[in-house]
């Protein structure tokens, strides 16, 4: 049985000792992410609207900071909650870590959630799964696309996810670099984990399988650290408790900051959106202090400035809101047995957020300036597949074919000895880990339609 003494660990993934750091492991793990070169290429991969010509409006690196900074908040909180609430329970070194450290697993796990999303926002996932899907029957010297995958590889490539694919980014020991990937606490990687099954073990009616989040590659990782926690005393692994933290920070931050953006270039109006966001406070606070909130908003003659304010305490207060919520549910979510995400609950006693979600499906995600860059990403990804997947796997490679593998960076080349899913996973690496510009201009120097310059020839 888990308790809030147990799901604690302080071991680093990889790594038998812990080096002398004045920082806690758990704040050096925030800082090797925002340092990583996976993190600073977010800032080129799309969120919601496409990045060229609005650059005001969030991009994924953008997003990933505002989650961790949200996910800090309630980290501490709940911290502090859960350290008042369990003081008699909880050992010493629980206690302080409640008080003090929490905080900065939930922010630098929420720094790294969306580390594996490949380009053109979650549309670049389903490229990936598309061309798989659609191309399971082409022929690759002489066998088809599908028979060099086992049925659950096949699972990962025709679903590939962005969750999973985080974990392999952070634990994956690619050529030339240490054993441990990036090296992280056993509870940082923990704590990104939102859905402890493979691909194929998902069953949509459950919260913690409604997606998969580990590929057959980490297999042994995933239980490795799920072990750690004693969260795999069951077939498939329930999530770690501080997983539904990390979750309701990005769930708060693109429930309303995608409105946000949405009305910064004209998709939403101010006079709907201040209605939303001031429906959302009113159903969360008091009278008074929503009456102190409403006049502050109609004192304020800059539209934009306006709506920033109203978003800063829309996530105020829901911060507040899902503190209070896990920790009436906190016995559930310890044993396992709550199937629902803290907005989830939310949603269900504030209405207005259903109505945002219900706008923002209708409104922003089906905006043609969405589904232009979503049919862009299609075309673009699936293009790359076709060339570097058929090279990866052909034994009897072309000259052209060979040239297309020299393009692969050195980390990623495992195309000689590897089997046939290894070998795709690496093309996987390489191409879920391009921004959208560098996919696109790739793209079209592949095609021809750019020939690459030399300056000084």
């Amino acid at each position: 049985m888990l308790d809030w003494n147990t799901i604690i660990s302080f071991k680093r993934f990889g790594q038998k000792h812990t080096g002398q750091d004045a920082r806690s492991d758990f704040r050096r793990d925030y800082d090797k992410i925002i340092f990583l070169s996976g993190f600073r290429r977010l800032q080129n991969k799309t969120q919601v609207f496409p990045l060229p010509g609005n650059v005001f409006v969030h991009n994924r690196l953008t997003h990933s900071l505002e989650v961790s900074s949200v996910g800090r908040s309630i980290g501490h909180i709940v911290g502090e909650k859960i350290a008042k609430k369990y003081k008699d329970s909880l050992t010493a070194t629980s206690r302080k870590f409640y008080k003090y450290d929490l905080e900065d697993v939930v922010a630098s796990a929420c720094l790294a959630h969306d580390l594996g999303n490949p380009a053109f926002g979650h549309s670049g996932e389903k490229a990936i799964s598309n061309y798989f899907k659609t191309h399971a029957d082409a022929t690759i010297d002489e066998s088809t696309l599908q028979s060099y995958f086992s049925e659950n590889e096949w699972h990962d490539v025709t679903a590939f996810e962005g969750n999973a694919n985080a974990l392999r980014l952070l634990t994956h020991q690619f050529n030339g670099r240490v054993i441990g990937g990036h090296r992280l606490m056993f509870l940082t990687l923990a704590s990104i984990i939102k859905y402890p099954c493979h691909s194929g073990q998902v069953q949509k009616e459950f919260l913690s399988r409604k997606k998969y989040g580990y590929f057959q590659s980490e297999k042994e990782i995933f239980h490795e650290i799920m072990e750690e926690f004693s969260l795999n005393q069951v077939e498939i692994g329930q999530r770690h408790p501080f997983v539904y933290l990390v979750e309701a920070a990005d769930d708060i931050c693109y429930r309303i900051i995608d409105m946000e953006d949405a009305h910064r270039i004209g998709i939403i109006s101010l006079e709907e959106i201040s209605r939303l966001f001031l429906q959302l406070i009113a159903e969360i606070v008091n009278s008074v202090n929503f009456d102190a909130i409403q006049n502050r908003f109609h004192q304020i003659s800059d539209s934009n400035e306006a709506i920033a304010y109203l978003r800063a305490k829309c996530i105020l207060h829901l911060v507040e809101k899902v503190a209070l919520i896990f920790m009436d549910h906190d016995s559930d979510i310890l044993s396992g047995n709550f199937n629902a995400s803290l907005l989830d609950v939310c949603e269900a006693e504030i209405k207005s957020l259903k109505e945002i979600n219900s706008i923002s499906i209708r409104k922003i995600y089906n905006h043609r300036s969405v589904i232009e860059i979503e049919l862009a990403g299609y075309t673009v990804m699936s293009e790359l597949l076709h060339h570097f997947v058929s090279a990866a796997l052909c034994q009897r490679r072309t000259d052209v074919q060979d040239k297309i593998l020299q393009l692969v960076p050195q980390q990623f080349q495992t195309f000689d000895q590897s089997s046939s899913y290894v070998r795709v996973m690496s093309i996987l690496d390489f191409v879920s880990g391009m921004t959208d510009g560098y996919a696109t201009e790739l793209y079209r120097k592949i095609k021809g339609i750019e020939i690459p310059s030399h300056k000084g020839f």
